[in-house]
């Protein structure tokens, strides 16, 4: 389980990191199942960004693995074909959402939207979600 003080913490790291990197983004904390457990979107940073942050984030939550390693299995003849149709669009396999795991369990996903390149997006999620498993 993550915690709201544990979420809050990640969402500062997330933003800590953006900062650093010269972005503005949305970063999204959810559960086991893609509920939000916080969200926090910088000053500045796109309007559209908490919709993106929040559907990596569940789209990692749900499937186990980063948004953007899906793509891989999301083409033609693969067998994600048409997941980002799917659920009335919330599957995303871009880059910027990665499941939070304790113990080999998936216990909730970080999600990060909102920078030009969604490499950046990645590596904010990435620290967040190093903050939630320590």
């Amino acid at each position: 389980m993550i915690s709201l003080e544990q979420a809050i913490r990640a969402l500062t790291v997330s933003e800590k990191k953006a900062r650093e990197l010269g972005t503005l983004i949305t970063t999204v904390i959810v559960d086991t199942h893609g509920s939000i457990i916080a969200v926090a979107r910088m000053d500045g940073a796109l309007p559209i960004s908490p919709k993106f942050a929040y559907s990596k984030a569940f789209t990692s939550a749900n499937l186990g693995m980063a948004s953007g390693d899906i793509a891989a299995f999301a083409g033609e003849g693969k067998p994600y074909v048409g997941l980002t149709q799917l659920f009335g669009g919330e599957l995303t396999t871009i880059a910027g959402g990665i499941p939070v795991k304790k113990g080999g369990k998936v216990i909730g996903a970080v999600g990060v939207g909102g920078s030009v390149d969604v490499a950046q997006d990645a590596q904010c999620a990435l620290e967040a979600q190093k903050s939630l498993e320590e």
